[in-house]
């Protein structure tokens, strides 16, 4: 493969530096791609403009499993329209704060909200912040905690999890990775192996309930929980908190509506179907295939296509044989939530794209050439970790993240010969905490806006506690996992240190009053 030297690197650096200044993610990533067609065009910008939109972009939508890919995330989130619109939303929330009845409970009852609303982190975090804050003001319990249990559990929920929103994105992401360099190795699978390396992801979960069990907090979060329980107030006094106008989409149909187990049953038919069909796909009839060979062998875009389909027409049927909507009402629930779908959409195809162009002119090479022999390859994953972890503070994107580091990412751990899983799941895992901390991050707005909150008083009692967890996730999680040490002893020594940490210098805030 050719390369262009240090130039290479303009096209991603230009996708990232624009990001930062100009925080608009899309356009960013478009204009890196054009940088790249640029070069590859002898600087004629007339052609390098045609050949962004031919060669690039719409050549990764003539790829069929790209093509899948995409029209699974819009059939997932036409599935979460119809499921809104019948009042399914709704009823989760109502059934799961039933339960709570004290300040321990209720944000418990926050936390398992938001990793039962697995599916997707928007409506993860529309649906927990807008049911929950009424119950958590009675608790006397801040708006800042609320926004914290709502922000950390959605994306890293929802990125994680083997069907979510999420998965189309990395998925695709990770396949056009091992595509660049020539591999046969399966992305779907390589996605689940990566799960117990999402170190942050999980530890943040984790985090979460230690706080919440222990009762304890520090630092700016245990100042607004002392303010709340001392003298009820849950939003500092002065404070500009969100107003949610998203939420006022989320509406009680008149008359009936879904129930709770209603919700979940287009869910379920979805997690059915995609592990029948793994099965299938992969050549399960055959004699001889294990269930491991069958998923590992599966073309996952066609089979998550099947499921996000048969999820839409159960919600659907369901809805209607309920008389809870007709048949147009029906169609315009499940547009609505496609439409919703569209940015994501956009910037998947635009890392396609700038992966792509990083391809054509070699970029991963030359960063191959540079490091080899340069540095100690055990510590990329911990390099890779801490750098899409600025990335995605500096930009506020997760999914904008993943797009510029992953295309680099997989073909420097495949040169330098250093763990791929590791590797890769530090590209995903650090995203979604440089999005916890950043506060241009969509996912962090909506959770100010969803729990009625400060935006930036949710941002300073939120930013040291992810902090804590992407420094655990770093020197207890990556370093040692570039060593080859496995994520089953690991993960339980990270949480043990969290659970130190917070016992340590963590206070409970009825005992600071």
């Amino acid at each position: 493969m050719e390369s262009y030297g240090i130039i290479s690197l303009l096209p991603p650096l230009l996708a990232i530096i624009l990001a930062w200044w100009s925080k608009q993610v899309v356009l960013s990533l478009f204009l890196g791609v054009f940088a790249g067609a640029l070069i590859t065009n002898a600087y004629n910008p007339l052609f390098a403009f045609m050949h962004t939109l031919d060669d690039y972009i719409l050549a990764s939508l003539a790829d069929s499993w790209n093509a899948g890919i995409i029209l699974f995330l819009l059939a997932m989130g036409g599935m979460i329209g119809i499921i809104n619109k019948s009042g399914g939303i709704i009823a989760i929330g109502e059934y799961v704060a039933k339960k709570a009845n004290s300040v321990v409970k209720t944000q418990f009852a926050a936390w398992l909200m938001g990793v039962l609303i697995f599916f997707d982190d928007y409506a993860n975090t529309l649906i927990v912040g807008n049911t929950m804050r009424p119950i958590t003001d009675k608790m006397k319990i801040s708006r800042e905690k609320l926004a914290f249990i709502v922000d950390l559990t959605a994306a890293a929920v929802s990125s994680i999890v083997p069907i979510s929103t999420w998965i189309a994105f990395e998925v695709g992401v990770i396949k056009d990775g091992f595509d660049s360099l020539g591999l046969e190795m399966n992305a779907y699978g390589t996605f689940v192996q990566t799960i117990p390396y999402r170190f942050y992801s999980i530890f943040a979960l984790g985090f979460a309930l230690i706080i919440i069990f222990t009762a304890k907090d520090y630092g700016p979060m245990l100042k607004a929980e002392k303010r709340a329980r001392s003298t009820g107030e849950t939003l500092r006094p002065g404070s500009t908190p969100m107003v949610s106008q998203e939420m006022e989409e989320i509406e009680q149909p008149e008359g009936e509506s879904f129930t709770f187990a209603n919700s979940f049953l287009p869910i379920i038919g979805v997690i059915l179907v995609t592990l029948i069909g793994l099965w299938y796909n992969g050549g399960g009839l055959e004699a001889g295939t294990s269930i491991r060979d069958a998923f590992g062998n599966a073309d996952a875009s066609i089979v998550l296509l099947w499921a996000a389909i048969s999820g839409s027409f159960i919600a659907g049927i369901l809805s209607f044989a309920k008389g809870i909507l007709n048949i147009s009402e029906t169609v315009d629930g499940w547009i609505d939530g496609a439409k919703s779908m569209f940015i994501a959409c956009l910037i998947l195809v635009l890392a396609w794209s700038i992966g792509s162009i990083t391809e054509d002119l070699g970029t991963a090479n030359y960063l191959v050439s540079i490091l080899e022999g340069n540095i100690i390859p055990e510590i990329v994953p911990l390099m890779i970790f801490i750098f899409s972890a600025f990335i995605a503070f500096t930009i506020g994107s997760s999914w904008g993240t993943v797009a510029i580091v992953m295309p680099l990412a997989i073909p420097l751990a495949n040169s330098i010969g250093i763990p791929m899983l590791p590797t890769i799941a530090a590209v995903l895992t650090a995203s979604v905490m440089g999005d916890h901390c950043s506060p241009i991050s969509d996912t962090t707005i909506m959770s100010s806006t969803a729990s009625a909150v400060d935006h930036m008083d949710h941002v300073s009692t939120q930013m040291p506690y992810a902090l804590t967890v992407g420094l655990v996730a770093a020197l207890f999680g990556f370093l040692p996992a570039g060593f080859g040490f496995s994520a089953v002893y690991l993960l339980p020594l990270g949480l043990v240190v969290l659970y130190l940490i917070v016992s340590i210098i963590g206070k409970k805030a009825d005992e600071v009053i």
